[in-house]
């Protein structure tokens, strides 16, 4: 059952959701040749709890860590470890945190120093994606409408749409109804209900769309081992449009990137 919010949560979800944004931020300018995940994460918990947030991944289903930290072919859930980041390495970094009893999710795939075009064309495609599926998250739509637009967009430019990882809803539980696949039929699905809160999430692999798990339960790798990327924003339904909760106005601050993608997508101007 879709847990529809008031105006209040919604700000409080809000609330969660630019604490995760901001951490992204802080990690955007530490991100570099020799910098291990595990020092990412690190910073990572202190900001969150510095911020009257707790971490809200560690823990949940008994993952390990503040951060899920997957490099180059892996999809998500990546463990962060001792492993330093390599020139020409992508990194894919999914953040939650919990306050005042309400979840943000959210996440960003960060180039490591330069990268090849071809990289750089399927982190851009992902990204477009996403803001492409948020369109489609309108009054009267329903949750295939999304998938089958993410699908549409990153399948066009020859690209795998993984089947097996879905956005969600958001609020109290960090995993809510519906599900929201990154794939679909126009039509379909639950509808959209003004209030409800989402997490989208395309999860976009260069080549094949099939994944394979590996044997510490978490992560997720391409079966062809190509890229992966994953773009994440939290998403209200207002007055019958999307409401961007999340940003990555903080990521492009750090790394000095003029962007406009999300100014449709918010009623009011963002406050650094």
């Amino acid at each position: 059952m879709i847990a529809v919010k008031t105006k209040e949560e919604i700000e409080l979800i809000r609330e969660s959701a630019l604490i995760v944004s901001k951490t992204l931020g802080l990690l955007a300018a530490e991100i570099k040749p020799g910098v291990s995940t595990l020092q990412l994460d690190k910073i990572a918990e202190e900001f969150i709890r510095d911020h009257g947030a707790v971490p809200g991944f560690l823990g949940l289903y008994d993952f390990p860590n503040t951060l899920c930290t997957s490099p180059n072919d892996q999809v998500v859930h990546g463990i962060p470890n001792n492993e330093p980041l390599e020139e020409g390495d992508i990194i894919s970094i999914d953040c939650g945190a919990l306050k005042n009893g309400f979840y943000g999710d959210h996440a960003y795939t960060f180039a490591v120093g330069e990268i090849d075009t071809e990289t750089q064309k399927l982190l851009d495609i992902t990204k477009e994606s996403l803001y492409i599926g948020i369109r489609a998250f309108k009054k009267n739509n329903r949750v295939g409408d999304v998938g089958y637009a993410i699908q549409n967009y990153c399948e066009s430019h020859g690209y795998g749409v993984v089947r097996e990882l879905v956005g969600h809803g958001l609020g109290r539980k960090m995993h809510e109804d519906p599900e929201m696949p990154n794939y679909g039929k126009r039509g379909k699905g639950k509808k959209f209900i003004e209030g409800m809160v989402v997490a989208i999430e395309p999860m976009i692999n260069m080549g094949t769309h099939r994944i394979k798990q590996h044997s510490d339960g978490w992560t997720i790798t391409t079966l062809d081992h190509k890229p992966s990327a994953h773009f994440e924003h939290d998403v209200a339904l207002v007055d019958g449009k999307p409401e961007l909760l999340s940003t990555f106005a903080y990521i492009y601050e750090a790394l000095g990137i003029e962007s406009n993608e999300e100014a449709e997508f918010r009623q009011q101007q963002l406050v650094l």
